[in-house]
């Protein structure tokens, strides 16, 4: 009997779930809409290829995507696709950053969290040869609280060390348990996240590169403390960090 009934469940929990995954696939659209189309010269002969972003909306009327793809139709008639990450709001910009006198295709799509996110793309089609220049990571840094309400800070890159004092941040920091009268009561990092902005700014002898601010937070992702600003140029096939500074939050 007990066999039995344990089939009956497990048969019901099946069907149900079945039920539930076919109307969850329901509601989800498959149907892709252009978001954005320029007609720009990306591959260096001197005639404008068609650039598009596709998108397919995670349901019809969302603005996400779960499924976005850059298409560029080529002046030779030759076709060219690449699958992105999902997100909001794709956009493209079309800068010389490897600086080889093309136009290269600088995509941004936001993920729509809570920290203002995106993610970026870097492709050239020089001569009709897709290539993904990439984006420099972000910068690593080395980050903790200190005792009497301190904190401190180390661009790896760079090595460049920074101190912040947080005693206005006393109170809070006291009510979340971080410290007890100024003692820290266990080893904790700051939170360090990716690039919040990234774009492409003239940086070096009149030639684009591309500036990125990560932002720098304390004991939750509101509690900002500081942004850290890298300044990059491509040269001899690879990123290359100018400088980086730090501002207080």
């Amino acid at each position: 009997m007990k066999k039995e009934l344990l089939f009956t469940f497990a048969a019901f929990f099946f069907i149900s779930l079945s039920a539930i995954t076919g109307a969850y696939a329901v509601g989800q659209s498959n149907k892709s809409i252009t978001v954005l189309q320029n007609k720009v010269d990306v591959t260096g002969d001197g005639k404008k290829d068609k650039v598009s972003i596709i998108g397919i909306p995670f349901e019809e009327g969302a603005n996400f995507l779960k499924e976005i793809f850059l298409k560029i139709d080529a002046s030779n008639g030759k076709k060219y696709k690449v699958k992105l990450e999902g997100g909001y709001e794709p956009h493209i910009k079309y800068e010389d950053l490897n600086h080889d006198k093309v136009k290269d295709l600088f995509i941004s799509i936001s993920t729509g969290g809570s920290g203002g996110l995106s993610n970026y793309y870097l492709y050239t089609l020089k001569d009709f040869h897709l290539t993904n220049l990439t984006v420099p990571e972000p910068l690593v840094m080395t980050t903790q609280f200190e005792e009497n309400y301190k904190a401190s800070l180390v661009i790896d890159e760079t090595g460049q060390k920074y101190n912040f004092d947080l005693k206005d941040r006393k109170a809070d920091y006291d009510r979340l348990g971080l410290y007890e009268n100024g003692r820290l009561n266990e080893p904790t990092e700051l939170m360090v996240l990716p690039y919040g902005t990234f774009k492409p700014v003239i940086v070096k002898d009149n030639q684009y590169g591309l500036v990125g601010v990560q932002r720098v937070s304390g004991a939750y992702h509101a509690d900002g403390i500081a942004f850290v600003e890298s300044t990059w140029f491509y040269e001899n096939g690879k990123w290359n960090l100018l400088h980086a500074k730090v501002y207080r939050h």
